[in-house]
Parts: C-alpha cells; structure tokens; sequence
C-alpha cells in the first residue's frame, strides 16, 4: 500500500496472506452501520446483542459502566516483565454465547515509535485479543503466521504513537485494511472530546485512562474539550458526571454513524483542540490519495439514500477525500458530449439540488435555450459540476453556508480546476454568467453578468443573446433530445462506472427524472433519480459482463444462495466495490446474478455481515 514507507513492511508482506483458523473463542461481531472507516459492530449474539461499538474497555476493578457501554475488561499484570494481558468480555459475547471469554498475551518490551528502526526488545504475543506496537508492525514476522482472525487488537504503545501522526494514521490504516473484521482499541488516548474523531479514524473501543488523569487534577473532559469540574459537586457527583458525559459522547458517535452524518460531529468536536484539527486534516491528506486512486479502498460510496447531505459547514469540509476525489475525478476525466464541446456556459449554484429544480436554473435554461453548449456550475466546495454530472453524489445533495462572497482558496479551487479542464477539452467559447472573473488562454471568455445579478433580465438577456449568437457562428445544430439524452447517460456511466461500453446500443424512452434505458425492445435499466444511479434490470446482466466495468464475486462451490452475500460465501472476488455499486454474481465461472455492494472494498473479503444485498438471480 505504501511502498516508500519502511515502517509498514510486515503488514505489506501479508496484505493478501489468508488466516489459518484454530479453536479460541472468537468474538460474535456483526457491523450493522458503517460510514467510511466509522463503524458500529453489534457485539455477541446477532439476533439479541449484547453491546454495540464505540463502546468502552475498562480496566482493572473498574465497574463505573455498564455492559451494554463498557462490555469488556482488561486486567494488566505488571508484576512479570513482559507484563501479562487479560482481556475478558462482561457479558457472553463468544458463540455459542454461553460463557465470558478470558483471552491471554503478552504486552512485550517493544521500543518507542521514535527508535522503530530498530529491531530489538520482546515483541507482543496474542491471538483472539493481540497486543501490537509501531514496532512490531515493522519487524515481527510472526504477524505474516497468525493462528486466528484477531476479535480484538490494541495498540499498546498508542500513547506514544499518538505523538507521531503520520505513523499512527498509516498503522491504524494498515491494520485496519489487514484485519477489517478486528476491533481496534488505542489505550489511554480517547476522551468525550475525540470520541468521534477517533471512531472516523476506525478506533472502535475506548477506555477511562485519559479522563481519570484529568479528573484527578481537577480537570473534566467533555465533548467540548477539558474544564474545571464544578467546585460545587462532591467527587461521587463529578466522577458521576464524567461517566455521563463519556456515555453521551459514545451514544452521539453512534447515532451519527447511524445518520451518516459523524462527519459533521467529528469537525465540530475537533475545534476543541488545534491537535485535533491537525489530526484530522492529515487523516484526510492521507485517505484522499488513495480515494483519487481506489475510492472503494477509501470507504466512499457511489450513492447515498434519499434525505442524505453532505453538510459543508466548516473550512475542513473541503478536505474531506469525497471532496477530494470528485474534484480530482472531474477535472481529470469529465468530458463534454460530442455536441456540446464547442462552447461552454459558466453558471452560478443554487441552495436547490440538483439545481435544475431551482428557479433560478429555470430562468437560466429557458435563457439558454439549446442543447449545443455544454453548462457548468460554478460552487463551492466541489468547485466545477457539469450539468451532465449534478444529479450524482454528492452534486445532487450538499448544504453550504452562503454569504455571497468567495474566499482565496475557493477562487483557486475553481480556477484550477476551470483551466486544467479546458486545457484538455478545448472550449472555443466559454459564456461566463458565473460573478467570477474568468481568464483562459486560448479560449474567448464572454462575460454576460456584469455588475448585475445572474437572475436579473438585463443580465438573462445577454447571457441568450450570447448563447444564440455563438451557437450560429459555429454552425452548431441542435441534437435531439433522444440524442442529447444519451450523451448524458453515457456522461454518467463514465464518471459511475469507468466507462460507457454497455450503452453502445442503448436508447432512452419514458419521462423524467426516471428514464428508462432500453436496448431495441428490452429495458436494460432505469435511471434511478432519488438516488442518483442505475438500476440495472437482470437482462443487463448479460452486457454488463463482457465490459469489465462492475466488480464481480465467486461463490463458493455447492453453496445456495438465497439471500445476502457474506464473507463466509465468497471464494474470490475483483474489482474494487463502493458502497451502492452493482456486483456481478458467478458460480463455478457461470453468471448467477447480481448483488449491491453495502461494505466498501477495504472491508472485503472477510468484514463480518453482509458486504452485498442480493438483487438478480440468472
């Protein structure tokens, strides 16, 4: 994953090594929601959990929480060098769901991260719970040999390793990718303050460590970072009011990972504290670069449920790797239609998504009047959406504060991204009724909005004249509607998909927004628009599977299937699934249906759940 980096070696040796199973009790674990590396795992007996995650280890005699929020504990024996770890579940988490489970190891003498180059000390040992370190990750090679899938791995050195960002992003990455079905615990470092910050890093257990320090100076740690505790309260109340506000910051994690809005809560969380801020801006920096290369491996998902937005209410937003990869995806890859690549018309967003449902778009298309020119909005924080593309996540559904002005790094955004599009592309002319001041070279900018607003009549009647007197200049001809409709789809399929191969023969019928796709009399698909994807129909299937556009899944050999594809089903698997995308089913090599992804490919093969919903069966 990251071959310039040595302090990952171990992990990238064994990336794809599978796991020999043994007998120890392992933990019943089955994600029921997930956003991006966020996740709540119900814990024990799927049908009547136990626990669910985020959720708290406590440690030694500590009984200040209950199961359903604290369901395991560890004891630490310091007496013997290494210490020894004890790690027992509160309630009967392990199948068959009978007895509490004690797994053993050992913590080791590993080095600080600072001297991980060096290859010295007494490496953790464990199996069902398996202790690790920066340093072990680098150099044990037993970690290529495990006996079992670990239920749960600690980073026992995390509080050091929380001093070095960049190492403990990438560790926590690695072992995420390596163990997607592990449970990640980093002793001593979270608080009611980073709770969600850490469980959108992928750190599903937490511990009272770091707030009992604080308490005993004085010092309560809630959502919004440390404070005196109040002088008035005995110290059974205060403690009883931190556990309260620890229970408060978990359930708020878990609700917004429900919601599929932790985002929001992981900004505003991080404003107490500029390390905070900085972690998760180099969280981001690190997770857009492989979200530009392999969004599945990123956690994104290709389309979200109705009612979903994607709230950009803080400067941090724009570096959210979803905003990163639709920037990086238009810019490097969207391409007007055949009939639309002479000229170009810059328009202002709208607060209605898509925008075309706006009034203000209404007036601006009844102005424009043709299906020659190629239009693209102006908007922050993705910068650049082509008309083509609007109905597509997260185009199709974001929320941003307006004040009527941009800022620097939003005018760069725009510009850059504007330039090196028409750079490839070539528009001849670009129409600007965007407000922003436009230079491109090699390209005649005609600007229609002055000093007036977009909406206004002086300002719609130049942007029609423009528009009609371009239009003639370049002899361009209207297309028909069938046609221009069929330009957008295949536009769609490029930018969902990778390509537009399985449309070759395709036509569009029926009214909008939901079209129907049909090759001579059959549908082949329905264009869903509330959710902005392809429905594909099952005679699709047959096309779809010679374009090598969609991942595809091998079952394993004599298993019925009859419903959800979980990891135990699958013997194999390719491609790169998104959350929302379609996955063509085979069986011993023979088409067998198709299924929708609901786990992103970091989590597959071996997430517990299910990783794709059934949707045909051939």
């Amino acid at each position: 994953m990251f071959p310039d980096d040595p302090h990952l070696r171990i992990l990238q040796a064994i990336d794809y090594l599978p796991l020999n199973m043994v007998t120890i009790p392992s933990l019943g674990r089955t994600v029921t929601s997930r956003e991006r590396f966020a996740r709540i795992f119900a814990l024990g007996d799927r049908s009547k959990p136990s626990a669910y995650t985020p959720s708290i280890v406590l440690m030694d005699d500590d009984d200040s929480m209950g199961v359903a929020d604290a369901p395991f504990r560890m004891f630490r024996d310091s007496s013997k060098a290494p210490a020894e770890l004890k790690m027992k579940t509160r309630a009967n988490l392990c199948p068959p769901f009978e007895d509490q489970v004690l797994w053993e190891a050992s913590e080791g003498l590993s080095l600080p991260p600072s001297l991980i180059e060096s290859d010295a000390g007494i490496f953790p040992r464990g199996s069902a719970f398996l202790p690790i370190t920066a340093q072990s990750l680098f150099h044990d090679p037993t970690l290529t040999n495990l006996e079992v899938e670990p239920s749960i791995i600690c980073f026992v050195d995390s509080i050091q390793l929380v001093n070095n960002d960049n190492l403990l992003i990438k560790s926590l990455d690695s072992v995420k990718r390596r163990f997607p079905s592990s449970l990640i615990w980093m002793p001593g470092i979270s608080g009611p303050d980073n709770c969600s910050l850490l469980a959108w890093m992928g750190v599903d257990l937490m511990d009272l460590t770091r707030v009992k320090r604080a308490f005993s100076k004085g010092i309560h740690i809630s959502a919004f970072g440390p404070r005196k505790i109040d002088p008035s309260l005995n110290q059974t109340e205060a403690w009883g009011k931190q556990i309260h506000l620890w229970k408060e910051s978990i359930n708020e994690t878990r609700e917004a990972i429900r919601d599929g809005n932790i985002r929001r809560i992981v900004e505003a969380g991080c404003l107490s504290s500029p390390r905070s801020v900085q972690r998760l801006r180099r969280h981001d920096n690190f997770i857009s670069e492989i979200a530009i290369s392999d969004p599945g491996k990123a956690g994104l998902a290709s389309t979200m449920p109705p009612g979903r937005v994607l709230e950009c209410n803080s400067r941090d937003t724009r570096d959210d790797p979803l905003i990163r990869y639709w920037q990086d995806r238009v810019t490097k890859n969207w391409n007007p239609n055949p009939h639309q690549s002479k000229i170009a018309v810059l328009l202002p967003c709208s607060a209605v998504k898509p925008y075309r449902k706006s009034p203000s778009h209404s007036r601006f298309r009844h102005a424009i009047n043709s299906r020659s020119v190629s239009e693209i909005m102006i908007t922050a924080p993705l910068g650049i959406v082509p008309r083509d593309l609007e109905v597509l996540w997260p185009a199709s559904s974001y929320d941003i504060p307006v004040i009527g002005e941009w800022d620097v790094d939003e005018l760069s955004t725009i510009k850059t991204m504007l330039s090196k599009i028409n750079s490839r592309v070539g528009f001849e002319v670009v129409i600007n009724h965007s407000g922003i001041e436009i230079e491109l070279e090699g390209t005649v900018v005609i600007d229609t909005r002055g000093l007036d607003s977009a909406g206004s009549e002086s300002a719609l009647n130049r942007l029609s004249e423009a528009v009609r007197e371009n239009v003639e200049s370049y002899g361009l001809k209207e297309p028909k509607r069938s046609t221009a409709l069929l330009a957008s789809f295949r536009s769609i399929s490029r930018h969902l998909l990778g390509g537009d191969q399985w449309l070759s023969n395709a036509k569009i019928t029926g009214k909008a927004p939901d079209y129907r796709i049909m090759i001579e009399s059959e549908q082949i698909a329905l264009w869903d628009s509330k959710r902005g994807r392809f429905a594909f129909s099952k005679a699709a299937l047959e096309v779809l599977k010679h374009t090598n556009l969609i991942p595809k899944v091998e079952l394993n050999e004599g298993f019925k299937w009859s419903g959800d594809i979980f990891s135990t089903n699958i013997s194999s698997y390719s491609g790169s699934p998104r959350i929302g995308d379609d996955i063509l089913v085979y069986q011993g090599g023979i088409l067998v249906g198709s299924a929708r992804a609901v786990a992103p490919a970091w989590e597959w093969p071996t997430a517990p759940g299910a990783l794709a919903r059934a949707r045909h069966r051939v």
